[in-house]
């Protein structure tokens, strides 16, 4: 009789131990799929060319005013230019050249007094950006 008992428990145990193992087997499957995910891709943008930079740039000053300067023989700037641009634009407070240096990118909270616009018109293409 004490026999059949133990056999009868040492059947209980195994079958208990196996329940368990696979108990806890499944729950640590489970808890390592969800702490561990597959990493998804990250979402790639398209970069921007060398003018939508410079106009980014200008755009995050938050200014009230943007133009865009080129030269009317489509030539790039020179210091002559840059000299003129200064003098005759002095409420730009930011500017931006593309690489090639044929545009000049640039913000301000005030608008250009009229005689200097006339001025810089004669030379220059002045392109409003401001709501664009």
């Amino acid at each position: 009789m004490k026999d059949k008992f133990l056999a009868r428990a040492g059947a209980v145990l195994i079958l208990l131990a196996l329940l368990f193992s696979g108990c806890s087997r499944a729950a640590r499957e489970t808890a390592s799929s969800e702490s561990s995910p597959l990493p998804s891709p990250l979402p790639t943008s398209t970069p921007l060319d060398d003018f939508e930079e410079a106009l980014r740039f200008v755009r995050n000053g938050q200014f009230t005013y943007i133009w865009v300067i080129s030269r009317k023989d489509g030539n790039p700037f020179d210091s002559h230019d840059g000299a003129i641009i200064r003098e005759k634009a002095a409420q730009v407070v930011d500017r931006a050249m593309t690489k090639d240096g044929k545009r000049i990118v640039a913000g301000s909270n005030f608008p250009f007094e009229e005689p200097n616009l006339v001025e810089l018109q004669k030379r220059y293409l002045i392109e409003d950006y401001t709501n664009k």
